[in-house]
């Protein structure tokens, strides 16, 4: 390993400005997906700045919503009762995302940053654009069952892992984020990015940007929602497919509806396209069928040495009826 610098930040401010001051410097909290990677040699970093003691743990009411302090371990965040009640779909997906040792450990602010689980960006003698840009991707022709689906470029087929991404995008979560010029507040769903020639960035954040904190809004459609995970093994396992999903039902017609799709993108996917076709329309099967059809319209399935993963379109397609069904 890579010998490095360690240095407990004293407050957010000052480790933002010490990050984005060295380009070989990078934030440390909970480390669930750091570590693995400095044990691999995928990134080699010469200094780890740990913000632990500096970020927020606090859940705290605001507005009739939620603010999550980016410090707020994964575990937390899943027993807290208010989470639970309102926003359902966010606890199933923590408590799916990892067994309770990591969950102990991962905190709200890195989740959604972790990086792919693509065997070839964690093989450092592979070439993979994501891990050195320009080398090339071998997961194309290679072994893509985990692989994209949709929004893939010819420069990286990855997915991204995180299941608690998936729920933040169906609900209409908000980033708050400290850099160094000051702070700024997005749309979840516009944190992470489509691979297109530049796969090396995963996300819209630049060196040194710092999350503090996650906001959900007030939002009765979530309290009739879950997380539906697809994968490999009973036990904990990155997924094939999810779905994260609410939906409002009157009088047998959707009202208003939320859908994310996660293990089929570069990002988690927000399905703009079948939200629309169900709006307004009876909560059928055949409506839910044709929803996930039109969200699908444009996936690709990839060739691969392991068959390829074309099983995935019929897969999240049967997932997404299955999630609907369950809270129509």
């Amino acid at each position: 390993m890579k010998p490095f610098d360690y240095r407990p930040a004293t407050d957010v401010t000052t480790a933002v400005r010490d990050v984005s001051a060295r380009l070989g410097a990078t934030f440390v909290a909970g480390g669930t997906n750091l570590v693995d990677h400095l044990k691999l040699g995928v990134i080699q970093p010469d200094l780890l700045v740990d913000i632990t003691a500096v970020t927020s743990t606090r859940i705290e009411d605001r507005d009739g919503g939620l603010w999550i302090g980016a410090g707020v371990r994964n575990s937390d965040l899943a027993a807290d009762q208010r989470v639970r009640q309102r926003y359902p779909v966010l606890a199933q997906a923590l408590l799916a995302g990892a067994s309770g040792q990591l969950r102990n450990m991962a905190t709200t602010g890195g989740n959604p940053l972790q990086r792919t689980r693509c065997v070839y960006f964690q093989d450092v003698t592979t070439p993979c654009n994501k891990r050195v840009p320009g080398s090339g991707c071998s997961a194309i022709g290679g072994y893509t069952r985990y692989h994209a689906i949709l929004g893939a470029s010819e420069h990286c087929v990855a997915t991204h892992p995180s299941d608690m991404a998936v729920a933040l995008s169906a609900l209409d979560a908000k980033v708050h984020v400290l850099t160094a010029e000051g702070e700024s507040t997005f749309p979840f769903v516009d944190l992470h990015r489509l691979p297109a020639e530049a796969p090396d960035r995963d996300t819209r954040l630049r060196h040194g940007d710092l999350i503090t904190a996650i906001e959900l809004p007030p939002s009765p459609l979530a309290r009739r929602s879950s997380y539906r995970k697809v994968r490999d093994r009973a036990s904990y396992a990155f997924a094939l497919v999810s779905v994260a999903a609410a939906l409002d039902v009157a009088d047998g017609v959707v009202r208003d509806v939320r859908i994310a799709l996660g293990g089929v993108a570069h990002k988690p996917w927000r399905a703009y396209k079948a939200e629309q076709v169900l709006r307004g329309q009876p909560a059928e099967v055949a409506g839910y069928q044709q929803a996930a059809e039109a969200e699908l319209a444009d996936a690709r399935a990839l060739d691969g040495l392991d068959g390829g993963n074309g099983f995935k379109i019929p897969l999240i397609t049967r997932t997404l009826v299955a999630a609907l069904r369950e809270l129509s």
